[in-house]
Order: structure tokens, then C-alpha cells, then sequence
């Protein structure tokens, strides 16, 4: 059996993860196996550092990521550090704006989050990307190389693993990735050595009406389709060689949970939310497509996040637009803005309404920046030297701006900031001190799961 995602019970298809073509039964090779079976089950070390770890009570509360990846690098200097001293050929069209916090400008497509720059915190001077068009680094702190090497997991399937479900029937992590053909910017984050049991739930892959039981599928039926589950899980063959068969209950068991609980299903039904609440996040924009990419995209899918959290999710991804602007740069980010401008206010001002923005933090950022010189055809290309980042919630000390880039933009000139240390400071938000924590890679040897393990200071 292929892709163990799709399990077809008598014509009728249960996607529980979204179809994908990779092999695990057969065609499996031995070392692969070995891998899935000694490594990807058990990957944590999680002996007395993990009662340390939760000393804060954090499984008795729930904290929550929501994680605004914004494919292909946003341009710093056309969103959060307008360059207005810069020559012309780097300066670009448009100007800065005040915002709510004294001595504070940020670009003037973003008047909504202007206007609540007390709740927001801006990196000017992110550093530690590479010049690769992959969301690893954005998802887990690591590049693309970097994963290939020690296969480091992603936040969300870190969170999976160490601190699971909030409630049954809701998985700890969901990406809202609703794109179909692969790109770099249509992964929803990889589990690495924790195992797909740890990786995303993709609804956007599923189709809502699996979500839950039909009506006409009784308990007997129910049953029926258990207990085929558990005769085709193809993972048992991977028991006899590992000796671990810690997540064959897991795949079953989320399965069960799924079908017979409403709380995703309930959480992806928009028209269960009130009509101000929509209009909130979706003022007169239209759907957002462009080009010839297969994405579509709209500020509801912050929405959608918001309630993910509140049915207990513990992190939820999505990706938001292009921002490869190698050409017509500046009409790409006029076209973009308003989306992130309303989509973001809204997400904050919302957790805010639900008494959920201290213990939800939201993160904007990009895998790269954009050089600062504008080419010939009117763009910036990539620029790994430095970036940005937008962050919001998370009980962390708002209204500030950290870092600064140089006269150029090109370089950091002031309290340049690795996006590693951004991960360490979101583990701390959710009471998880990476300094502690170490995972097994592939090798065998115990690794940290951050090589940059400094909390940023001015946030905590």
C-alpha cells in the first residue's frame, strides 16, 4: 500500500493528512525503515528535563502559535523601515507613516497596523536565512540544508510531540496550506525525525464533510472501519524491526477522534461565525490570486486560525501570497498589503476580544529579504543578508521596534537578531526552555534543537 494518508473503507475515502505519493510500505528501503522505525517514533530524549519544563503549569493551560509564513521574502525596506535617506536607485515609491507609538514609522500601506503599533513588536534586523526560496527556516529556525543534515523538526511537530492534544479529536498541529502541486512555500512545516505521526493535519487536503460522521454511519460501521484501520496499518511491519510501535496507536487512534468529534469541523465552518466577525477580516477585499500560482488566498484564513487555536490547536500555520518581487516590486506589495494590513489587525484585535492575545503569539515574517538596490525590471531580488519579522501576543512587551538596518538597508546596523533566537523566545512563550531540551537525530546523537538559544531580551 501506498501513501498510508488515503485508507479507502468499502469506496468511501477517509483523507485524514492529505494524499501524497511517498512509499512506506513498499518500496521501502531497509535503512529508511530503520530510520521510521528507531528514530521518527521516538526521536526526544524527555527524561527529568521535561518535569522542569513544565513547572510553569503550561499542560494545564493552553498556549498557542499562529505563524504568517509570507513566501519569498517580504522587502523590509517597502514595509517596516521605509530607507527615505537612501539614493533613489534603492529608495523605492513609497513613504513612511506614524503610527500609534511615538518616534515609530512603518509604510504607508499598513495604516490599520499603524494605528495599533502598541500591540505589535517589529525585528528590523532578522539575520540567519540563506538564499533558498524554502519555508523550513520559517517553520523551524533551520535552513533547508541544515533539515537535510539533522532533520530538526518544525515548531508545530515539536509541540505535537512533547505536549500533544489539548482535547481529544483536535490535533495539536494544523497547517492551512491549501496548495496542491509541491513548492517550497506549500510545505506546511516537516516533522523530521519525530515521523509524520507529529506532522501537520492539512484540512485544506481533506474536505470538511470527512471530518466528522455522517449520519447514515452507524456505530457497527464505525467499527468495521477500526478495525480495518488497525489490519492495514502498514506501520506494524516496521515494529518487527524496531521494536517501537508508539505511534501505530496514534495514526488509529486520530482517526477515531476525528470522525467522531465535531470540534475541527465546527472550527472550519465560517457561517458559524457572526457576520460583524467576518466583516472584520474581510472588509471589500476580493479573493487574492495571482498569476498563475495555484494558491487563492483571504484574510479569513486568520480567522480561521483564531478558532483553530480556540478549539485547541496548539500552533497553526499558513502561508500568505508571493513576495518573489524580482519584478514589479512595488505593484506586487500595493496588491499584497491591504490583505496583510486588514488580515492581521483583525487576527490581533480578535484574539484581544477573546481574551486569548497573552496567550497566543502571532508571528509575520518572510525566509529572506530583498536587495536594496531596484532592478530593471522594477524589482528587488533576494537578499538573505538581513530581514524582518512582525510579531503580536504571546504576553510579550509590545509597542517597540528592535534592531535597525544600516543607511542602505542592506545590512544589520543595530541588534541584529537570528531567527533561531525568535524561536527560543516563542518556546519561552509557550514555557519551553530549548536550552534544556535536546532530540536524537539521525545519527543517534543527542542535539538541541536550536543552535541560537538566546531569548530575545527586550521580550521577555
Amino acid at each position: 500500500m501506498r501513501g498510508f494518508r488515503s485508507l479507502e473503507f468499502k469506496n468511501k475515502m477517509l483523507d485524514l493528512l492529505g494524499s501524497r505519493s511517498d512509499q512506506f510500505c513498499d518500496g521501502l528501503s531497509r535503512r529508511r525503515l530503520l530510520r521510521l522505525g528507531g528514530l521518527a517514533m521516538s526521536g526526544l530524549t524527555l527524561p527529568d528535563v521535561l518535569k522542569a519544563e513544565f513547572r510553569s503549569g503550561i499542560r494545564s493551560s493552553h498556549k498557542g502559535i499562529i505563524m504568517i509564513y509570507l513566501p519569498g521574502g517580504p522587502p523590509h525596506q517597502d514595509t517596516w523601515e521605509i530607507k527615505t535617506e537612501a539614493p533613489s536607485e534603492m529608495r523605492g515609491e513609497f513613504k513612511p507613516i506614524a503610527t500609534s507609538v511615538p518616534g515609530i514609522q512603518i509604510g504607508e500601506l499598513f495604516p490599520r497596523l499603524a494605528a495599533m503599533m502598541d500591540k505589535l513588536i517589529i525585528l528590523r534586523a532578522l539575520v540567519g536565512a540563506r538564499n533558498e526560496h524554502e519555508s523550513n527556516i520559517c517553520y523551524s529556525g533551520h535552513t533547508r540544508l541544515e533539515f537535510e543534515q539533522q532533520e530538526q523538526p518544525c515548531l508545530g511537530s515539536f509541540l505535537s510531540k512533547i505536549q500533544g492534544s489539548v482535547a481529544g479529536g483536535v490535533p495539536p498541529f494544523v497547517s492551512l496550506v491549501e496548495q496542491t502541486v509541491h513548492t517550497p512555500w506549500a510545505s506546511p512545516g516537516e516533522p523530521g525525525v519525530l515521523g509524520r505521526v507529529h506532522g501537520a493535519f492539512m484540512p485544506a487536503k481533506v474536505g470538511k464533510d470527512n471530518l466528522t460522521l455522517k449520519s447514515s454511519l452507524g456505530v457497527d460501521r464505525l467499527a468495521d472501519r477500526v478495525s480495518l484501520l488497525d489490519q492495514l496499518n502498514c506501520f506494524r511491519q516496521v515494529a518487527d524491526v524496531s521494536g517501537r510501535v508508539d505511534s501505530l496507536d496514534g495514526f488509529t487512534q486520530s482517526a477515531v477522534d476525528l470522525l467522531t468529534s465535531h470540534r475541527i469541523a465546527d472550527a472550519l465552518d465560517l457561517e458559524k461565525v457572526d457576520s460583524k466577525t467576518r466583516e472584520r477580516y474581510r472588509g471589500d477585499l476580493p479573493v487574492l490570486k495571482i498569476g498563475t500560482h495555484p494558491g487563492r488566498w483571504h484574510t479569513e484564513q486568520f480567522l480561521t486560525a483564531r478558532r483553530l487555536i480556540q478549539a485547541g490547536v496548539r500552533c497553526v500555520t499558513l502561508n500568505f501570497s508571493t513576495w518573489d518581487t524580482h519584478l514589479n516590486n512595488f505593484e506586487r506589495i500595493r496588491l499584497n498589503a491591504p490583505y496583510i494590513d486588514r488580515g492581521v489587525t483583525a487576527l490581533i484585535e480578535d484574539l484581544e476580544v477573546q481574551g486569548m492575545l497573552d496567550d497566543v503569539t502571532v508571528v509575520v515574517w518572510g525566509e529572506m529579504g530583498r536587495t536594496p538596490k531596484i532592478n530593471n525590471k522594477g524589482g528587488r531580488d533576494h537578499w538573505p543578508a538581513v530581514s524582518c519579522a512582525l510579531l503580536a501576543g504571546g504576553g510579550m512587551p509590545t509597542g517597540q521596534v528592535i534592531g535597525r538596518t544600516s543607511r542602505l538597508g542592506d545590512a544589520p546596523a543595530d541588534r541584529p537578531i537570528h531567527y533561531q533566537e525568535v524561536f527560543a523566545t516563542l518556546y519561552h512563550n509557550l514555557g519551553i526552555d530549548v536550552s534544556q531540551l535536546t532530540i536524537t537525530d539521525q545519527n543517534g546523537r543527542d542535539r538541541h534543537l536550536l543552535e541560537h538559544r538566546e531569548l530575545i531580551q527586550e521580550l521577555v
